[in-house]
């Protein structure tokens, strides 16, 4: 169905005038009813590929070349009447971040509906009866009620099943979907999964599939091809890639995702890979690296023979539901509900749980960003469920937080040196501002960055370098405790491996306490000393990681385990 020669693509760079050659000379082929999947970094070339099958780039700014054959047409001769024709119609795409996608200012069916309208000449009646059609299709509830809400309005697993509908509107041939399930529970990305396999074989559609993320791509793909660098490294038969690797990057990929059967010390990066001549970690390294269950029950021992840190004694965080013309409130959303835990220090407790959970909100209810409705946050022996404003100024240099979108939480007009200095200079620590610019710039390194980054705006870094930011600014006050909320869940694997050794290190270097939040089990797993599941604002269990992995008690915990991608 789509054959690609000796693709060819650069980009011209207005500030130096100059051309970047982002994909170099790759060919593969997609067959009728089967899955492509391309794998990669940030920056391989995945997505870039992706565009220019669908012609999307700015034809001013890229030069292509090759050949793109979809049904014997040349998609690259085309002039923009007639891929207009295509685009959309025979081939459509799921993009990767579907709440930038979706238009927030129209309602998710008016969206679907117009792609209706546009290709298939049919009036709105019929257009909203095929919209809630495809709603009910990508099983979607209350298809009715969804077609009349706004983006915002629903949730992120939500509005991937909105962006499914939109591109299978006009019942594609070929169907892209670039990074449809990243950032997604688990759970949510494994239904997503299920469903595009379902809609492929009753549509018997080809589909290109694009991840960072090879055990997800391991769920889907017939055929994998791996980029690196805009080549493709490595290609051939799903099993085959998996089973037996043969290109470095690609052995580096496969193991530096957090493995739910290993405990290793530190994770494997792509890096150590690349660097050794045969592309395999020494049998030695990994051996070494795996922990052992004298140190394991060591370290054990010396956690729990200390008094907790933090106490948190029948905490709620209840949201009124007010109805009728005098807001009378009628009933309560328990986002946090009665819950009970201690942390100890130099501790990692996981959390973990789908969105919706209460999971963001207990992190920031103990941090007394928001609220409570009752119970009691007791940090470091004093309770701290009700102290004011001036009190908790105080308290901030001790208890930290990471969030999960570090772009989001860092200011576009600062440079990162400034944004790490500023709380240094809020609470008065060092004699001035020189002192205080060399302790941004020794924690840069700490992290993993460099002294010249300091004048750096947060656009002029990578994903995974801004989550770097973010902890050397947590770190600037030498605390005691750190939520980490969602800190690498949006982060490709090879990185996120990167920024789980920089916590951990961080961790045994500083003696740092920290609450770990996450949905993915397996990074939770390899973070955490102890873990608590959480469901639906309570505990629904909590224990070691091996236990709760071996023998899970909670039907939810068994649920979360199985989504893991690759698991059974």
């Amino acid at each position: 169905m789509l054959n690609v020669e000796n693709l060819n693509i650069d980009f011209y760079n207005q500030e130096d005038r100059s051309w970047f050659n982002a994909v170099k000379k790759i060919s593969f082929t997609v067959k009728k009813g089967t899955v492509l999947g391309i794998v990669g970094e940030s920056g391989s070339g995945k997505s870039v590929t992706s565009f220019s099958i669908m012609r999307l780039h700015d034809e001013g700014l890229a030069k292509i070349t090759g050949d793109i054959d979809f049904e014997d047409i040349s998609l690259l001769n085309l002039n923009a009447n007639e891929i207009r024709q295509i685009r959309g119609n025979q081939i459509s795409m799921i993009f990767q971040e579907p709440m930038t996608s979706l238009n927030p200012v129209f309602t998710c069916g008016d969206q679907v509906a117009e792609a209706i309208t546009l290709h298939q000449k049919v009036g709105k009646a019929e257009a909203k009866k095929q919209t809630i059609a495809l709603f009910n299709e990508v099983q979607l509830p209350r298809p009715e009620k969804i077609f009349d809400s706004y983006p915002h309005q629903i949730s992120g697993g939500q509005k991937q099943r909105v962006m499914i509908a939109m591109a299978l509107s006009c019942n594609p041939k070929l169907l892209i979907a670039d990074e449809p399930t990243t950032a997604l529970d688990v759970t949510v990305q494994k239904t997503i999964l299920q469903l595009l396999l379902k809609l492929k074989t009753e549509r018997n559609m080809a589909m290109i599939f694009i991840s960072h993320d090879l055990g997800v791509v391991n769920e889907i793909a017939d055929r994998v091809a791996v980029m690196y660098k805009g080549e493709i490294v490595e290609q051939g038969s799903a099993k085959s890639v998996f089973e037996n690797p043969q290109h470095p990057y690609t052995k580096g990929l496969l193991a530096c995702r957090p493995s739910p059967n290993l405990q290793l010390k530190k994770l494997p990066v792509v890096a150590d890979f690349l660097n050794h001549q045969t592309g395999d970690l020494p049998a030695y390294l990994m051996a070494a690296n795996q922990l052992t269950l004298t140190e394991i029950t060591q370290r054990r021992q010396k956690l729990y023979e200390q008094k907790p840190l933090l106490q948190i004694k029948d905490l709620c965080t209840w949201y009124p539901i007010r109805n009728g013309l005098f807001g009378k409130t009628t009933d309560y959303v328990k986002a946090v509900d009665s819950i009970n835990f201690e942390v100890f220090p130099g501790e990692t407790l996981g959390l973990v749980g789908e969105s919706g959970c209460g999971k963001t909100t207990l992190g920031r209810t103990i941090l007394r960003l928001i609220q409570p409705t009752s119970g009691n946050i007791i940090f470091d022996g004093q309770d701290i469920t009700h102290l004011n404003k001036n009190e908790l100024r105080k308290l901030r240099k001790d208890i930290q937080i990471i969030f999960q979108d570090p772009y989001a939480s860092l200011n576009p007009k600062l440079s990162i040196g400034q944004s790490i200095l500023e709380p240094l200079k809020v609470h008065r620590l060092y004699q001035n501002d020189t002192e205080r610019k060399q302790k941004v710039i020794e924690l840069l390194e700490k992290v993993g960055l460099k002294a010249g980054h300091f004048n750096r705006y947060p656009h002029e870094f990578s994903g995974g370098q801004r989550q770097r930011v973010v902890i050397a600014r947590a770190l600037a006050l030498q605390p005691k405790f750190i939520i980490c909320d969602e800190s690498v869940s949006a982060l490709d694997v090879s990185v996120q491996a990167q920024v789980l050794n920089v916590i951990r290190s961080l961790q045994e270097e500083f003696g740092l306490t920290y609450i770990f939040i996450s949905h993915d089990l397996a990074v939770i797993k390899h973070i955490s000393d102890r873990i608590l599941v959480m469901n639906k604002g309570k505990i629904e269990e909590e224990g070691f990681p091996e236990e709760l992995f071996n023998a899970p008690k909670a039907e939810y915990t068994r649920k979360l385990i199985a989504a893991i991608p690759g698991q059974p």
